[in-house]
C-alpha cells in the first residue's frame, strides 16, 4: 500500500477550516487582501469588457465586490467550496447587482465549456492538491481570448514558521508551496497561451508567535496536511517553537512572516 505524502492536503480539513473562519476572515486575512489589491491592479492594463466574470476561491467576496464595481455590466459569479464563506457574501453590503453564488470544488466546475470571459483566482491554488486539474478546468470554462488572472504562494512562504517547527518534531506543520517555475509549467500544460508570471515578496510582521498562529487560524489557513500531528499541541512544544522563532526577530522587535 503506497504511503501518503505527508504534505498532501486533506480537502475535508481545508473546507472545515475555511468554514470555521468565515466570521473572522475579513479581519484576519491581511495578506490575502494585499495580494487581491495587487492582482486587481493588474487588470488596469488589460482591455477587457467581460460578460461573465468568475471569482474563483471567492472566500467572503472581497474581490467579487471590486470586480462588480469594475465591470458593472458583467455577471459576477463567486465560487467557493466553503458554504459558510458564500453565506458571508450574501450578508455583505454588495452592489445592487449582487454576484451569483456557486458552491463548488475548483477541480470540477459545474459550468459549460467556453462560458467565462475572466477568471479571477486569488491564492486558491496553494490550497489544492491537484492544481494542474484546477488549471485545466479554468482553461475549459474560459472563452477563447479570455483572461485567467491568478496568484499563488511561493516556497519561501512561512519559511520562518517551518524552520521553528522543525526544531520540535518531524511532523508536517506548514504546507508545501510550489515554485513559480513549476506553476508556470502547469499553466502551459493546461493549455494557456502567452502566460506571464512574476514574483513579489511581501513580509508581514508580528509581535509574537501566538499572534501569527491566531491570525492563520482566523483566516482558515492552519495546518491541513496529512502528516500533521493529530493530538493537541502541548505548551512545551509551543515554547520550543517560540524560542526557535526568536532568531528571526528584527531590530524593532518584530517577527517576520
Amino acid at each position: 500500500m503506497p504511503m501518503t505524502d505527508p504534505y498532501t492536503l486533506e480537502t475535508t480539513e481545508v473546507r472545515r477550516a475555511a468554514n470555521a473562519a468565515a466570521s473572522t476572515y475579513d479581519e484576519a486575512a491581511a495578506l490575502q487582501a494585499e495580494v487581491r489589491k495587487r492582482l486587481l491592479e493588474r487588470l488596469d492594463y488589460v482591455k477587457l469588457e467581460p460578460d461573465v466574470v468568475l471569482d474563483l476561491g471567492a472566500a467572503t467576496g472581497g474581490a467579487s465586490r471590486s470586480l462588480g464595481e469594475r465591470y458593472g455590466d458583467a455577471q459576477i459569479v463567486a465560487v467557493d467550496f466553503a458554504d459558510r464563506m458564500l453565506r458571508r457574501i450574501a450578508e455583505r453590503d454588495l452592489p445592487a447587482k449582487a454576484p451569483g453564488l456557486l458552491c463548488a470544488d475548483a477541480v470540477a466546475l459545474p459550468l459549460a465549456s467556453d462560458s467565462v470571459d475572466l477568471i479571477f483566482c486569488n491564492l486558491l491554488l496553494p490550497w489544492c492538491n491537484e492544481p494542474g486539474r484546477v488549471l485545466q478546468e479554468c482553461r475549459r470554462v474560459l472563452k477563447p481570448g479570455g483572461l485567467f488572472n491568478f496568484s499563488a504562494l511561493g516556497p519561501d512562504t512561512l519559511y520562518e514558521m517551518r524552520e521553528a517547527w522543525s526544531s520540535v518534531n518531524g511532523a508536517s506543520h506548514v504546507h508545501r508551496f510550489a515554485d513559480m517555475h513549476d506553476v508556470g509549467d502547469a499553466v502551459v500544460a493546461a493549455g494557456f497561451a502567452e502566460p506571464v508570471l512574476d514574483l513579489e515578496y511581501i513580509t508581514l510582521c508580528y509581535r509574537s508567535v501566538d499572534g501569527i498562529m491566531r491570525e492563520l487560524k482566523a483566516c482558515g489557513a492552519h495546518n491541513a496536511t496529512a502528516g500533521r500531528s493529530r493530538g493537541l499541541t502541548g505548551a512545551g512544544s509551543l515554547r520550543l517553537v517560540e524560542s526557535a522563532y526568536e532568531k528571526f526577530r528584527d531590530a524593532d522587535g518584530r517577527l517576520p512572516v
